[in-house]
């Protein structure tokens, strides 16, 4: 039998993201948060090719962004609930990471793959987060697959695109747990 991480597989058989909106200050430091990107840097990724990178969103440029919702919203015919909980997102954050999907061109490693490594990072960083004790939560949203938002917004380039903003923040209230998939009901066994 291999050796068996008990801890941490506890730890995955009970993980659950806290709903951003229950993040608050204190945040993470950047030490802190630099050993969290460390491990997310961990993750997966086909080729060494690192197609993938961080943007990291205090205070200040949450509000910059947040304040950028209304007129792309507006832009693109979002109606008003939409543009309000989108800008929510921004707003009421004390601190993000935007993962950037930032595809390399790669003869051998087709760009689904890479971005397969990209959203693998997001999980890493949001397990790794919490696991240090940090609430965390994984959102995207319409203004994530926004050209204009992200350009403008976040300085990205053209082949580059959002695969999620990681929240981090103190917890304030525990989530009750949710219903997880029948394992059973999506499983396959194969054994010729």
């Amino acid at each position: 039998m291999p050796d068996r991480n008990q801890a941490a597989l506890d730890f995955l058989l009970t993980r659950r993201s806290r709903p951003a909106k229950t993040l608050t200050g204190p945040v993470p430091d950047r030490e802190t948060l630099k050993t969290l990107l460390t491990a997310a840097g961990r993750s997966p990724d086909h080729g060494k090719l690192e197609p993938w990178r961080f943007i990291v969103l205090e205070k200040p440029a949450l509000k910059r962004l947040g304040a950028l919702v209304p007129t792309r919203g507006a832009a693109l015919g979002e109606d008003e609930d939409r543009i309000a909980k989108a800008r929510a997102q921004f707003d009421d954050a004390d601190l993000a990471v935007a993962v950037v999907f930032s595809p390399k061109p790669s003869p051998k490693i087709p760009e689904i793959e890479q971005l397969y490594s990209a959203g693998a990072v997001c999980l890493s960083l949001l397990n790794a987060a919490l696991a240090s004790g940090w609430g965390a939560n994984w959102l995207s949203g319409w203004p994530s697959h926004d050209r204009d938002f992200l350009t403008e917004g976040l300085g990205l380039e053209p082949q580059e695109s959002i695969a999620g903003f990681i929240h981090l923040g103190t917890e304030t209230s525990a989530p009750p747990d949710r219903p997880r998939p029948d394992i059973d009901a999506i499983t396959t066994w194969v054994a010729e």
